[in-house]
């Protein structure tokens, strides 16, 4: 046992001092795997145990300001690091097809070893997403999809700053950043209320364009089985995967939010619908009816929500004389009425 774990510490030792990029050696958090590695450990456990846990016998908290200036500083943020990735070589210097990684001084190789931290440090920042969930008691959006996403993301960006700070597979933050500027722009619309939510009709393309990013992700990465280059094959074969990953959960969540077939949204055990010429008109997928006790499950960050509620017998539609119950499903807040619980959204009337 003893030679067995002399071994393992001498092995991680040389991965550690002689296998790393020392560029990053004295970097905030990239000198040792453990705080990364304890703080997804934790997160994983705070979401799905310990918040919750916490937040079990508290009142929801309203968090309507925070999340409208939270969406909008990670808009700004991504945005910034979309530009950095295409200046530090995308933009003309690095190559599709093959891009190994530059570990010299030189001031465009610093730039992009400079961008891939803070692009791991963004992956932290993320985890809040996940704490306005608990804080809001919308712990149904906290599915295994979101967890898995968002926990596992912090290490394997730490695994790339640490060994290959640039080069090919710098591609899929570059991907990633800029989705997540679409992403955090349309949450913050929807969180600033009724008023501007008109203007975000293409919730449904936003699940889209993520699997597309996915596709392009693992496209990218695995036609380097196909050709020579010299880039760390572990990383370009661990992202690709990641890619095929994530596009199968998201597919699954596509498929369950979008593709069932459409039924009437039952309140209070009646099926609300407008009746138009004696027929009935549905107004929501069945994926969009299950709005207490599981409601938009599988989502990253589930999208915007309407609420149908009755008056005086008849169904009212989302934007309809006042009866709007304030249903955004934010990144980081379900529904947006602090008064309102999960066992009440379709008793209560907005006024």
């Amino acid at each position: 046992m003893d030679v067995l774990m002399h071994d393992v510490i001498h092995w991680y030792r040389d991965l550690m001092d002689n296998k790393s990029d020392p560029r990053v050696k004295n970097f905030f958090l990239a000198s040792s795997p453990l705080p990364t590695l304890c703080m997804c450990v934790f997160y994983a456990y705070f979401s799905k145990s310990l918040g919750p846990r916490l937040m079990a016998n508290r009142k929801p908290m309203d968090l309507r300001k925070v999340l409208v200036y939270y969406n909008a500083i990670q808009t700004i943020f991504s945005a910034w690091i979309f530009y950095e990735y295409l200046m530090s070589g995308w933009w003309g210097h690095y190559s599709f097809k093959c891009q190994p990684v530059d570990y010299s001084n030189s001031p465009m190789a610093m730039r992009m070893v400079n961008i891939c931290w803070w692009y791991y440090i963004s992956k932290f920042t993320e985890f809040f997403d996940t704490l306005f969930f608990v804080l809001r008691k919308k712990n149904e959006h906290v599915s295994t999809l979101h967890v898995i996403h968002h926990g596992c993301m912090p290490f394997s960006v730490w695994m790339g700053l640490k060994f290959a700070p640039g080069g090919h597979s710098t591609f899929f933050a570059l991907l990633n950043s800029f989705v997540h500027i679409v992403m955090y722009f349309y949450y913050m619309i929807a969180a600033m209320g009724p008023k501007y939510q008109k203007f975000i009709w293409w919730k449904k393309y936003l699940t889209t364009f993520q699997m597309v990013q996915f596709v392009a992700i693992f496209t990218h990465q695995f036609q380097l089985l196909f050709r020579e280059c010299d880039y760390p094959s572990g990383f370009m074969v661990w992202i690709g995967l990641h890619g095929v990953m994530f596009l199968f959960l998201f597919s699954d969540f596509y498929k369950a939010k979008y593709r069932r077939p459409r039924e009437p949204i039952k309140a209070n055990g009646h099926t609300n619908g407008v009746h138009t010429n004696g027929k009935v008109k549905y107004m929501a997928d069945a994926g969009d009816t299950q709005l207490t006790n599981g409601g938009n499950k599988g989502a990253c960050m589930p999208v915007l929500e309407e609420e149908y509620v009755k008056s005086n017998g008849h169904a009212a539609s989302a934007f309809q004389d006042g009866y709007f119950k304030e249903g955004v499903l934010s990144s980081n807040g379900a529904i947006l009425n602090p008064d309102s619980s999960s066992s009440s959204l379709h008793q209560r009337k907005v006024k």
